[in-house]
């Protein structure tokens, strides 16, 4: 629950309406029809393979998102470098503990032609402005490296 404060200060910008059917065995729609996905479980974990699955879903959008962020406080810096360039690759891992299943995640950021250090930094400010860090933080355990 937000507080006062909080929803004094927050702007909703996007609302994001996804249906599924089916479950982990189904289809997603969005409502703008901009979506129509089947879904399957991996092999890995007895399914048929033949589809994607929420993982590989959350993986794209957490990888898209930093990688935009990251772009995005590049260019308040006035570093040079394309958004074209900048990866992202998402690691999501479907766990199974002792109560219940949970995710985690490696995020692995290439930032061609921007020294090491800078790249530190500028992860390390993403973190605090990506929608799916924020979101995630607490929730789901993640890594964060420059490569």
């Amino acid at each position: 629950m937000q507080t006062q404060e909080n929803e004094a200060t927050t702007k909703h910008l996007y609302v994001a309406t996804v249906t599924t059917k089916g479950g982990r065995n189904g289809h997603a729609q969005s409502s703008d029809n901009l979506l129509s996905v089947d879904l399957a479980f991996p092999k890995e974990i007895g399914g048929s393979g033949q589809a994607t699955n929420p993982e590989q879903l959350f993986a794209a959008g957490f990888a898209a998102c930093f990688g935009q962020t990251l772009g995005t406080l590049a260019s308040q810096r006035k570093l040079s470098i394309d958004q074209g360039t900048i990866a992202v690759t998402a690691n999501v891992h479907l766990l199974l503990k002792e109560v219940g299943y949970w995710l985690a995640a490696d995020l692995a950021v290439s930032l061609p032609g921007i020294d090491p250090a800078t790249a530190e930094s500028l992860v390390e400010e993403a973190k605090q402005w990506c929608p799916y860090s924020n979101s995630t933080r607490g929730n789901v355990e993640t890594t964060y490296r420059v490569i």
